[in-house]
C-alpha cells in the first residue's frame, strides 16, 4: 500500500516539477507568447557580424518575449535576396537598405511600412537622426526608413609620397593626370589602384565622374526608369575619363577586388586610391601609413556642382506588416548608445546625433564626418540611383572598357537597346 501511494505522489508531482523546470530554463523556444522577429542584413563577416549578433543578444536579454532570427548577405547577393523576397512577399521585418532609387523601388512595393507616426510618437529618439540624412529615405513627403549609417568617397592619398614629390591634392581633373604622370615618373608605375573586378566599385567612380560632367537636369531625366535616354554626349566623356584612370591602374587591377586593392594603398605600395570613408579604420588599423583624402576634382567644361559629395546613407526599414516589436528593435538598432558602439568597433560613421566623437573614433574620421555634413548636397551611389539593369551594363561594360575589349559609344548603345526593350 506503501508502495502505491509512493508511486501516486510522484505522478502527481511530476507535472510540477517539470513546470518549475521549464520556468527556470534559459530557452524561450516553447513559450507561446514569445514574438520572432526576422532580421535581414547584409554584414555576414567581420567585424560587423560579431557586433550585430553582440548587439541581437543584448537586445533578447532586455526582451525575453522576442526572439531575433537573423540572417545575412554579402553585398551583390543581398541586392538579388532582398528583390526576391519582396517580389515573394516574403519580406524581412526589420532590414537593411540603400537609400534613394534602391529604397523607392521597395516603397514601389507597398510592402513597407510608413515610419512618420512612429517618428512622431518618440521625439527623444527621432530627434537625434540627422534630419538631413533622412531624405533618401522619403518618397512623396512620408519617411519609409531611418539612415543608420553616413559615408562619402574621395581620393585617399599618401602624405609621405606627396610630401617627398613635392605634389598637393588637385583642384581640377587635369591637375589630377598631371600627378599621375609625375608619381609614374619617379617610379610609381601605378599610380593609382582599384579592384575593378567588383562591380559596384566601378559604380562609384561612374557616379561622380557623371554628376561632375553632365547637366543636373539631364541626370534627373536619364536616371528616372520611365524617362531614360541616355543620349547626352556626357556620357561618352565621362565613360572616356573612366577609361584614361584605368590606364594608370595597371593590368593587375582588372585582377583584383576592392579589399586587395585598399591593402596595397594602406600597405603603401600605391600613392592613390578611391575610397569611402568608411574604411579609414581599415587602413589605420594597417598602421603602416600616414594618409589624406580629397574631393574628385571638377572638371574644366563640366555641367555639374563640384561640391557635390558622393555617398548616400544606408538605413533599416520594416516590413508593412511587421508586429510593434519590430519598432522596438529598431529604436535599439538606431539608439545613440548602439550607434557609438558601431563607430567604435567599426570606424563607419553613422547618422545619429552625439554617437561620432573623438572618443569613438579617430581625429581623420570625424574630419571626414564634418565634410559629409557640410557638403552642398549628396549624389547617390550610381548603382543605386538607376534602374540596376541599366547599371549593370554600365559596370560590366566599364569592364571590358577598362580591357580594351569595348568602346563607350558600345556601351550607350546596349544602354539605349535596354531602354528601348
Amino acid at each position: 500500500m506503501k508502495k502505491i501511494i509512493s508511486l501516486m505522489m510522484v505522478l502527481l508531482l511530476t507535472p510540477i516539477l517539470i513546470s518549475c523546470s521549464s520556468s527556470g530554463s534559459d530557452s524561450n523556444a516553447d513559450n507561446e507568447d514569445v514574438v520572432e522577429l526576422d532580421f535581414f542584413h547584409r554584414w555576414p563577416n567581420e567585424p560587423r557580424k560579431s557586433f550585430y549578433d553582440k548587439k541581437i543578444k543584448e537586445f533578447e536579454d532586455e526582451h525575453p518575449d522576442i526572439k531575433i532570427n537573423v540572417n545575412s548577405v554579402l553585398n551583390d547577393s543581398y541586392k538579388e535576396k532582398i528583390k526576391v523576397l519582396v517580389s515573394g512577399n516574403d519580406i524581412p521585418d526589420v532590414f537593411t537598405s540603400w537609400s534613394d532609387s534602391f529604397a523607392k523601388n521597395l516603397v514601389s512595393s507597398d510592402q513597407i511600412m510608413s515610419l512618420d507616426d512612429v517618428m512622431d510618437d518618440d521625439k527623444e529618439w527621432s530627434n537625434k537622426i540627422l534630419e538631413s540624412q533622412l531624405s533618401g529615405f522619403t518618397f512623396d513627403d512620408t519617411v519609409y526608413g531611418i539612415p543608420f549609417t553616413v559615408d562619402g568617397k574621395a581620393f585617399f592619398y599618401n602624405k609621405d609620397i606627396f610630401e617627398e614629390n613635392n605634389i598637393t591634392p588637385p583642384e581640377t581633373y587635369d591637375e589630377l593626370i598631371k600627378i599621375f604622370d609625375k608619381l609614374q615618373s619617379v617610379g610609381y608605375e601605378t599610380p593609382i589602384i582599384e579592384g575593378l573586378s567588383d562591380k559596384w566599385a566601378i559604380s562609384h567612380y561612374l557616379g561622380t565622374i557623371f554628376q561632375r560632367i553632365v547637366d543636373p537636369d539631364v541626370i534627373e531625366q536619364d536616371y528616372d526608369k520611365d524617362t531614360a535616354k541616355f543620349e547626352d554626349q556626357g556620357y561618352i566623356e565621362g565613360l572616356n575619363v573612366f577609361k584614361e584612370l584605368t590606364d594608370y591602374m595597371g593590368d593587375i587591377s582588372t585582377a583584383i577586388d576592392h579589399e586587395e586593392a585598399r591593402n596595397m594603398f594602406a600597405s603603401g605600395e600605391v600613392p592613390i586610391i578611391y575610397m569611402q570613408f568608411a574604411e579609414i579604420k581599415l587602413v589605420e588599423d594597417m598602421e603602416q601609413i600616414d594618409f589624406d583624402f580629397f574631393d574628385f576634382p571638377e572638371f574644366k567644361d563640366g555641367k555639374g556642382d563640384p561640391t557635390v559629395l558622393t555617398g548616400a546613407p544606408e538605413g533599416w526599414m520594416l516590413s508593412k506588416d511587421a508586429p510593434p516589436e519590430a519598432v522596438e528593435f529598431l529604436k535599439f538598432l538606431t539608439s545613440e548608445e548602439t550607434a557609438y558602439e558601431f563607430t567604435e568597433t567599426d570606424g563607419q560613421l553613422n547618422a545619429i546625433e552625439g554617437a561620432v566623437t573623438e572618443d569613438n573614433t579617430s581625429k581623420t574620421s570625424v574630419n571626414a564626418y564634418k565634410i559629409i555634413q557640410e557638403a552642398s548636397s549628396t549624389a547617390p551611389w550610381f548603382d543605386n540611383a538607376v534602374n540596376i539593369n541599366i547599371a549593370d551594363i554600365f559596370m560590366r561594360g566599364s569592364q571590358s572598357l577598362a580591357t580594351g575589349e569595348t568602346t563607350p559609344e558600345d556601351i550607350i548603345s546596349e544602354v539605349q537597346k535596354a531602354l528601348d526593350d
